[in-house]
């Protein structure tokens, strides 16, 4: 993958690339091709509107042409030895490692996002396949008495089939390393469909796996326009045996009827709105840092990201007052410049529903006292914004912001906070922050939510099952647990 082009920025800019070496067309059984019959996708450059390249809009034919390779490629890797597809998945970790630089660069440029939080993504997204070519060769079994004595118990585990991975715009690297390394790891092939959005990185990473020795047709990656008939038609393929989305929760509920017509498994990860409680104990400095990281991570465009700040009464004014002064202070530009701390938001529409979100709040009586603003020119941008004093019926209070505002509300007792906390239909991600470890143990295991921060503003680790409770979604990614996700179980009982 050779996606560098020679340097042409100037004044501190991260050099320039072509994205078009990450749109050569679909990638079905290890060929890349653009069928006549597919038109064509823009991407665009959130920082300033510009189409960067375009990729074929698949349909339906292209989708079952993908599902063909995978199920032919299937015999062939489900016995490839664990060893053998370890050593894969490892030289994949080391190729993105070696070209880090070069694909945080192209997530820049598609995605938006700050230079610097493209890096972490890549280097997060490499670290999946250091740690599933790890759990490749230790996918274990069982042999046990059964309790009669008249049998044993053999348990085995073997690849759950071909599978659908449906990853969204806002970690275009992560979200699919996420969900194909461990795929690849129990002996799983996959079609993988990005966000339209977001497509370059999933296509030059489908060139790193050619690389670094996947067969043609265990990944084959696909992109359009039309994802409610394309995926309606893979999931009712029968040959279809998994689907792993991430996304939003409404889409989450449709797949998941969906799936239930052939009752295929399914992993989702879904929305989120994650409180962040500071407690009157905690250090301020170690709240302040964690809140900024929870909050302002790809600028407020993840699904784990703060969405409300509870703060108790007796820390609110300088926990606020602080956090107005870091949150102004922040860099708003183009991803791609290097002094750049929060990028563009991913299209017009996103910057639409925080403008909502936020004249909302306000009319509601919440206090703006930095940011709110949208800036006129070019670009989708939006900058670092507090507000305080949120009430609970403001609608930010139940919808993802997913994007640089920070929602300040203040709390008294840890009895209110855990109320506050829980007062929603989500339960991805929560952050704590006290000093007392048995009280953050404690609120940590009342509030509902799969993952909490304990005095922490990051909760992601390749080796961590990452997933919530509620309508957050069913399944976990990463640790001991994601492999698990493409493995079915088979009892024998065997009498010896």
């Amino acid at each position: 993958m050779n996606i560098a082009a020679p340097p042409t920025s100037t004044s501190g800019a991260s050099p320039r690339i072509d994205p078009a070496a990450g749109a050569r067309g679909l990638y079905i059984d290890g060929q890349w091709s653009w069928p006549a019959e597919c038109a064509a996708i823009p991407v665009v450059d959130p920082s300033t509107e510009q189409v960067l390249a375009e990729v074929p809009d698949a349909t339906v034919t292209e989708a079952m042409a993908a599902i063909d390779a995978a199920v032919a490629a299937a015999p062939g890797w489900r016995t490839t030895s664990p060893r053998r597809r370890s050593e894969i998945l490892r030289r994949c970790f080391e190729l993105m490692t070696a070209r880090a630089d070069d694909l945080a660069r192209l997530i820049s440029l598609e995605n938006g996002k700050a230079l610097r939080d493209a890096r972490g993504e890549v280097a997060y997204a490499a670290e999946f396949f250091r740690w599933n070519a790890e759990e490749a060769v230790r996918i274990g079994g069982d042999f046990t008495l059964s309790p009669a004595g008249g049998n044993h118990i053999v348990v085995d585990y073997e690849p759950i089939g071909v599978c659908v991975l449906i990853t969204p715009w806002n970690f275009p690297a992560a979200m699919a390393t996420r969900k194909i390394a461990p795929a690849l790891a129990a002996g799983c092939t996959a079609v993988l469909k990005p966000a339209s959005e977001t497509p370059l990185t999933a296509y030059a990473l489908a060139t790193l796996y050619e690389e670094a020795g996947v067969p043609p047709g265990v990944v084959n990656v696909i992109t359009t326009t039309a994802p409610g008939p394309v995926t309606a038609a893979m999931l009712a393929d029968p040959r279809v045996r998994k689907l792993s989305f991430t996304g939003s929760t409404p889409v989450g509920r449709t797949l998941l009827a969906e799936a239930a017509k052939s009752v295929i498994s399914c992993s989702m990860e879904l929305g989120g709105n994650a409180p962040l409680i500071v407690f009157d104990d905690a250090d301020l400095d170690v709240a302040l840092e964690g809140a900024m990281l929870a909050k302002m991570r790809n600028a407020g465009e993840a699904c784990t990201a703060a969405n409300r700040i509870y703060v108790q009464g007796g820390l609110y004014e300088r926990f606020t007052q602080e956090l107005v002064r870091r949150m102004a202070a922040l860099k708003v530009g183009p991803g791609q410049d290097i002094g750049t701390e929060c990028g563009p938001m991913i299209t017009a529409k996103a910057v639409d529903k925080i403008e909502r979100l936020v004249g909302d709040a306000l009319a509601r009586g919440a206090q703006l006292l930095c940011g709110g603003v949208r800036p006129e020119g070019e670009g989708f941008f939006y900058p670092p914004t507090v507000l305080a004093d949120v009430p609970a019926d403001a609608k930010m209070g139940c919808e993802e912001i997913f994007g640089p505002v920070a929602a300040l509300s203040r709390f008294e007792t840890e009895d209110e906070a855990v109320a506050l906390a829980n007062a929603t239909e989500y339960g991805l991600a929560a952050y704590v922050f006290t000093r007392d470890l048995a009280r953050g143990l404690r609120v940590s295991r009342r509030i509902e939510t799969g993952m909490v921060g304990l005095n922490r503003g990051l909760v992601s680790d390749p080796a961590a099952p990452f997933g919530g409770t509620k309508q957050s979604g069913l399944g976990r990614e990463g640790g001991t647990h994601g492999v698990l996700e493409f493995l079915e179980a088979k009892y024998i009982a065997t009498t010896l």
